[in-house]
């Protein structure tokens, strides 16, 4: 913990950012985990509609820095790619 005043908030702002990012990238992985077990499970419209949250989420994060954008696009590429193999 610094001593100047500029460390003590510099500390509590990575704490808070930390936390931040640490909720988002657990809510992009359940995103993420809930859209490859619609796949699996067959449903052509419950997999259309988890591809497209977790889509979302994968954006906004590559956006916010939590996830590098091309990270994020490859993600997004292999859910589609996956989705769309789905029988409706």
């Amino acid at each position: 913990m610094g001593t100047h005043k500029s460390a003590i908030k510099r500390a509590r702002q990575t704490l808070n950012r930390r936390a931040r990012n640490r909720h988002q990238r657990s809510r992009l992985r359940t995103a993420v985990r809930k859209a490859r077990e619609e796949i699996a499970g067959g449903d052509a419209a419950a997999a259309t509609a988890a591809v497209r949250n977790a889509e979302s989420l994968l954006r906004r994060a590559a956006s916010n820095g939590i996830l590098h954008a091309k990270t994020a696009s490859r993600q997004v590429a292999r859910l589609a790619r996956a989705a769309h193999r789905v029988e409706p």
